[in-house]
């Protein structure tokens, strides 16, 4: 039996309505000081007043007629979905291919018991083609659609062991925000906002006056070292003002049938859903701040994670975010509905020749500004011979620390079902791919890369960012690797020379 028509929440009208209203309180108080140096007060109160009443009434008469004109139902075989007045969209989506039914509610939506429901397919085809997008519905019609859009049956011999929550909230988790790259740039922008706003008023030189006026008896170099702290602490403060809002009351659950569920949020609270069909493996991404405090986050490697550009910082393939290495492992685990973690198995060891490669391209990276800076002093100012001594001493045991730690970052190896491949420093990242979504190979081979006997391998998937590299492995052990992961796949492009040989594995 085919559902009827329905519509969307009717109270979407008053949420466009509160929304115009914030706006226009915000900007009516500098449109009525302006206003106020040609005319009366009274009369630039009157503008402002009819400015916005007209912007208020008319967004809202406008998302009355798209409520009106909005109506979706859910029927035996397709969710379909109609709305336009002059441009009438008729939308529909097979329920066979249904693989996400996400739901986002922003704090006015939760105050309203609102939500706004994506319904995807998990295609990464272009112009939202792939969703069809409720906004916004009840929170109970809400949790209806994705109950019944993902329901699968439970077959009797589904392995039920993993079921239930997997992870939920421990607030000890919060130490690892300050430590990630959003401080600083959380400081950063705190910094540059203020020279904005302040540029906007007319007193950029007022403020750059009273911060030189705070540090009249001080150096130059304390005076940017404290501007750094203070920056930093802002940064910090920030991070985790941002790391409360993001994960306050998470939970990650595999529901019955297959389905991973991550809910979040403080004020914006979010529902995200992904079918197992879909998942093709695991991420541990472990940034360096993150890394020094033994703790990595989790990412989905699946099909059809398009975050579109309203909600791009939603991180949809985050399942677990920065908690301890042994939490991560184990939860990367039972993802994957395997006994030990694929993240954790031990790696082949690349070639020395590897290391050399990063010493040099590390060496290069940090010398060359130093040697930039000393040509400038030698022709310009011998100020800048010693900036260049000062960058050399300092940048070039950064870089060679840098280039060690990545080349003991490499590594790959086939663990059971899954192909392992790990790299990076600043961002050093560990995945776990099913050898059964690898669809296809690139071996990359530079002129240098010949000379050491030494290749770049790249997997091929549907899923994740779509490919994924083995950087700088033997030339053999590499190609036997591929071979081994994805049998028959590169084998036909193999010349046979003897026994192919075995990738050694060894423990670091």
């Amino acid at each position: 039996m085919t559902e009827d028509w329905r519509r969307l929440d009717r109270r979407t009208v008053l949420v466009t309505a509160a929304v115009l209203a914030g706006v226009a309180a915000g900007a009516a108080l500098p449109v009525f000081f302006g206003l106020t140096g040609s005319m009366p007060a009274w009369k630039a109160l009157g503008w402002v007043g009819t400015g916005a009443a007209l912007l208020i009434g008319g967004g809202a008469a406008a998302d009355y007629v798209r409520w009106r004109r909005t109506r979706y139902r859910i029927g035996a075989a397709r969710a379909e979905l109609h709305t336009g007045l002059l441009l009438v969209k008729r939308r529909s989506l097979a329920r066979e291919r249904i693989r996400s039914v996400d739901m986002t509610a922003n704090p006015l939506l939760r105050v309203l018991g609102l939500v706004k429901v994506r319904i995807g397919t998990g295609e990464n085809t272009g112009g939202g083609e792939s969703t069809l997008e409720l906004d916004p519905v009840s929170r109970g019609e809400g949790e209806r659609l994705r109950r019944e859009l993902l329901a699968r049956t439970v077959s009797a011999d589904e392995d039920t062991t993993h079921d239930g929550a997997l992870a939920e909230l421990d607030r000890h988790w919060i130490r690892y925000a300050p430590v990630s790259f959003v401080a600083p740039l959380l400081g950063g922008a705190a910094a540059g906002a203020v020279m904005q706003v302040s540029e906007w008023f007319g007193a950029q030189g007022k403020v750059i006056d009273w911060i030189g006026d705070r540090f009249e008896d001080t150096s130059i170099l304390s005076m940017i070292l404290v501007l750094v702290l203070l920056a930093t602490l802002v940064g910090t403060v920030g991070a985790l003002g941002l790391w409360v809002e993001m994960w306050w009351n998470y939970r990650l659950e595999r529901e019955p049938g297959g389905t991973l569920r991550v809910r979040r949020g403080l004020l914006t609270a979010r529902s995200i859903s992904i079918e197992e069909r879909r998942l093709r493996g695991v991420e541990l991404v472990e940034p360096l701040g993150v890394r020094m405090c033994r703790a990595a986050r989790v990412d989905a490697v699946a099909t059809g994670l398009v975050e579109d550009e309203e909600d791009e910082h939603a991180d949809h393939k985050t399942l677990l975010p920065p908690a301890p290495r042994a939490v991560a492992d184990r939860v990367a685990a039972q993802v994957l509905r395997e006994p030990e973690p694929p993240t954790s198995a031990p790696l082949t060891v690349h070639p020395r020749a590897a290391r050399t490669r990063r010493l040099r391209w590390a060496l290069a990276s940090a010398l060359a500004p130093v040697a930039v800076l000393a040509v400038l002093g030698a022709a310009l100012t011998p100020v800048l011979l010693y900036i260049a001594a000062a960058c050399a001493l300092v940048l070039t045991p950064l870089a060679v620390l840098l280039a060690l730690d990545a080349y003991r970052n490499l590594g790959h190896g086939i663990t059971g079902g899954y192909l392992v491949a790990r790299s990076g420093t600043i961002r050093k990242t560990t995945v776990a791919l099913q050898r059964g979504g690898v669809i296809g190979w690139t071996v990359k081979q530079s002129y240098f890369q010949r000379r050491v006997g030494v290749l770049t391998l790249t997997a091929t998937t549907a899923a994740g960012e779509g490919a994924y590299d083995i950087h700088d492995a033997d030339h053999s052990e590499g190609l036997a690797f591929a071979a081994e992961a994805v049998p028959d796949l590169l084998a036909p492009f193999l010349e046979p020379v003897g026994e192919m040989p075995k990738a050694r594995s060894t423990v670091r």
